[in-house]
Parts: C-alpha cells; structure tokens; sequence
C-alpha cells in the first residue's frame, strides 16, 4: 500500500504540467503577465515553458497572449505613476529600492523614454519600475505603446519561438529530470521576488549610471 502510494505520488513538475492543461491555464498566464508588467516580481516562465512543452503548436498564440497582457499591465503600471504615484506608485518603487535614485531615473524618462522602455522590457530591470516611471514622467502615451509593444514583443515570443523549435528536446530531458526542474522553477519564484530589491541599490543613479557604462551613452541632460 506504501510502495504504491509512493510511486503515484505527483512531483511538483507533474503538477505543474497537469495544471498547463487546466481550462483556465491560458487566463491565469495572461493575469501572471499582467502583474508581473505592474507590481509583482516573478517570471511568467514558470507557466509558460511548460505550457509550450505540453503542446509546443501553441507557442505563437502563447507569446501573443503574454505579450498583450504584459503591455495591458504596463499600462496599468503608467496609470499609477500618472495618476496614484504619491499613493501607491512611490510605495512600489520603494520596495524595488529605487526610491533614492528615482529623480535622476525619472530624468532619463524625461530625456530617452523609448531607449528606457526597451531596456526595462528585455533586461532584469523589473519592468513594473519602468511603467510606472513613464507615468511619474509623463511620457507620450502612444509612444509609450509602441515601443512596449516592440520590447515585451520580443521578451515573449523569442523565448517561445526557442520553446517552439527545441522544445521536443528539452521536454525529454526533463522528463528525465523532473525532481530538478521542479525545484529550479520554484528556484525561479524565489529569486524574483529575492533579487527585486537588488536590482536597485540604495544609491542616487546606479540605475542610470549602470545603462550608461553598459551602452556608452549619456542618459541625463549635461547642463
């Protein structure tokens, strides 16, 4: 009776897999997606690699959900900064350590909003500081669209054209190692919501100063 029970007992991957099949899978992403652009630091991918495992034919429509939940709740993000940043958006920005160097961020909004944009969309700048900063800064809206569009297009659906292509391959070798991806996808959760804070030390513009070594360029006005 112990044997048995032992060896149907479901590991955390399985469990995972099974619920990619859920009726709701696809709605629960796009709500992951949504908050993750907004107020959340955790990495979609913990639902969407598995997702496009189980049935790689839907990765293109996965990366479109992902990508119009994501800009749905960057939108959300400039909404805060624009209209409740003194009430929640500063609070926010507060607990991913940006609030000490935030002027000098809001600045580079000010100065180069789409090159920030596209940087806050594919790097591990948590992205819900950048939307709501555009917001703080009043950033046209349209542009704001575009080139979130254009940033989260591309976070999404390169990684799930990868999924598309090798996902055969990786879903055998982790079919064959499945303790290990479940416990790196709970890895994942941990470290998201771990490094947030790390990401913005308590100093004036290492945010700013970090992109300007990175890209050798100069994101502040020099008067």
């Amino acid at each position: 009776m112990t044997d048995s029970a032992a060896t149907t007992k479901i590991g955390f991957y399985d469990r995972l897999k099974l619920a990619t099949k859920h009726r709701l899978a696809e709605p629960i992403l796009a709500a992951l997606c949504f908050f993750e652009a907004m107020i959340i630091p955790v990495f979609p991918e913990i639902m969407l690699a598995p997702m496009i495992i189980a049935d790689r034919l839907r990765a293109w429509r996965l990366a479109t959900i992902c990508t119009i939940a994501s800009v749905t709740g960057g939108l959300a993000g400039y909404a805060i900064g624009y209209f409740l940043f003194d009430t929640v958006g500063r609070a926010i920005i507060d607990f991913y350590g940006a609030g000490d160097g935030f002027e000098a961020l809001r600045l580079s909004f000010v100065e180069n909003g789409p090159l920030m944009i596209m940087i806050g969309a594919l790097s591990p700048i948590p992205y819900k500081v950048i939307t709501i900063t555009s917001g703080v800064a009043g950033l046209d809206i349209w542009t704001f669209v575009l080139f979130s569009i254009i940033g989260r297009g591309l976070r999404y659906f390169v990684p799930c054209g990868l999924f598309y292509f090798f996902g055969p391959v990786a879903g055998e070798f982790i079919e064959k190692h499945k303790k290990w991806a479940g416990w790196g996808m709970v890895a994942l959760v941990v470290v998201g919501f771990a490094m947030a804070p790390l990401l913005f030390p308590k100093s004036g513009t290492v945010v700013t100063e970090t992109v300007e070594q990175t890209l050798g360029i100069d994101l502040l006005p020099t008067s």
